[in-house]
């Protein structure tokens, strides 16, 4: 009789199998029970069972979840920059300027603060202002579904978190170049990097974006067709970016906003994944929890983490209110400025990015603003939702499962 002989621990995929379901069973009860957004849950059982706490999910198998988690990243940011309305931008120019003021305002409080008080170098100062001045546009998007927001409040906090996550894409290409600089003093490196790493995201994004806009036209409006081949040409730009050692977070936003632009005859205008982001959802923020270091957070690094979050918050909430006051009522302008707090996966990756150049460095420097997302994974859905709330755009009678 043949029996296997019997493994001496788990395979990696049932594990994260297990972790998924966990993940969303845990999402499913903080939102029915206490009224938590689910992201919540997700974010919370990650961690419980990442290297920081239970260590259930060792680094091996986190390795191999990572290129799963930046897919689902990828995709949620494609959605985000589809719904980039230039079109709104240039009818109402102050909403430009609202929000290069509350990103502007949190990269230099967020820079002040890590050079001054934490005590990092400037460019490691640099990179921690540019992986936090922005918001998280994936907790947004998945915060205005989850409550059915639809209002005032709800689409300029959609449409800020796209443009902060823009600015900071860019902020972020040029941090490379300080980096480099900082780290090996190679000044070819400083400049050339920097340049491909944003030639190479738009070259990517502007090709995929054609070739799904191409073949979607061939095919029934609104099917599942046009899906396929939306999600086909996204992972087709995931594959190239990793290839070119290009952000994928970066690549896939510019492709959503190049499929915006110039899908002119509205091809894939009634084209969208709201089901599938849900399951984005909860693999994203499954794994993201699992790669926070909360296991090397003291108590002095969470001090720090609260203060810069504390700066971040008010920064932003000052850009939003000092701005916009012949768009909006001051009142709904502190929604706004509350809405716009979230920060989650995108930071979490950004780091991930720089990691990879200089390991043995960025471990402490980038210490603090993980520990920061960290704390955000938690109240930043919150703070968001409340938003959506009490501006009265929210629908919540029964919290029904997610669309």
């Amino acid at each position: 009789m043949f029996l296997p002989p019997m493994p001496e621990q788990a395979d990696p995929l049932a594990l994260m199998a297990l972790l998924l379901v966990a993940g969303l069973l845990a999402g499913e009860g903080l939102y029915r029970v206490a009224g938590l957004s689910r992201i919540v849950g997700y974010v919370l059982a990650g961690a419980l069972a990442g290297p920081g706490a239970l260590n259930w999910l060792d680094g091996e198998t986190l390795a191999l979840a990572r290129p799963v988690a930046d897919a689902a990243l990828g995709l949620l940011l494609l959605e985000t920059g589809r719904n980039l309305d230039l079109g709104w931008l240039r009818a109402n120019p102050g909403l430009l300027r609202t929000a290069a003021a509350e990103s502007g305002l949190a990269f230099a409080g967020v820079f002040v603060f890590s050079l001054a008080v934490v005590g990092l170098s400037p460019a490691w100062s640099a990179a921690t202002a540019a992986i936090t001045m922005t918001s998280a546009p994936a907790v947004v998007l998945l915060t205005a579904e989850e409550c059915r927001a639809q209002g005032q409040v709800t689409q300029r906090t959609l449409l800020l978190t796209a443009i902060s996550c823009a600015l900071a894409f860019v902020v972020f290409a040029l941090v490379l170049g300080l980096i480099h600089a900082e780290e090996s003093g190679d000044g070819l490196n400083a400049f050339i990097h920097p340049i491909w790493v944003l030639g190479g995201g738009v070259l990517i994004a502007l090709l995929c974006a054609r070739l799904a806009l191409g073949l979607a036209a061939r095919l029934e409006t609104g099917g599942a067709g046009q899906v396929f081949v939306l999600v086909a040409a996204a992972l087709l730009a995931i594959g190239l970016a990793r290839m070119g050692a290009v952000p994928v977070f970066l690549s896939l936003f510019l492709m959503g906003v190049a499929v915006g632009q110039l899908d002119r005859n509205r091809v894939l205008a009634y084209t969208s994944l709201p089901q599938g982001h849900w399951i984005l959802a909860i693999v994203l923020f499954v794994v993201t929890g699992a790669m926070l270091p909360l296991g090397q957070a003291t108590g002095l690094m969470l001090l720090q983490a609260i203060g810069l979050l504390v700066v971040r918050g008010l920064a932003k909430f000052i850009g939003v209110m000092a701005t916009g006051r012949e768009d909006l009522s001051a009142q709904r302008r502190r929604l706004l400025g509350l809405g716009v707090q979230p920060l989650s996966a995108t930071a979490v990756f950004m780091a991930a990015e720089l990691a990879a150049f200089y390991p043995e460095v960025s471990v402490q420097a980038l210490l603090l603003p993980l520990l920061a997302a960290a704390l955000m994974e938690f109240i930043g859905p919150q703070l968001c939702r409340r938003a959506f709330v009490l501006g009265g755009e929210a629908a919540l009678p029964n919290r029904v499962p997610p669309p």
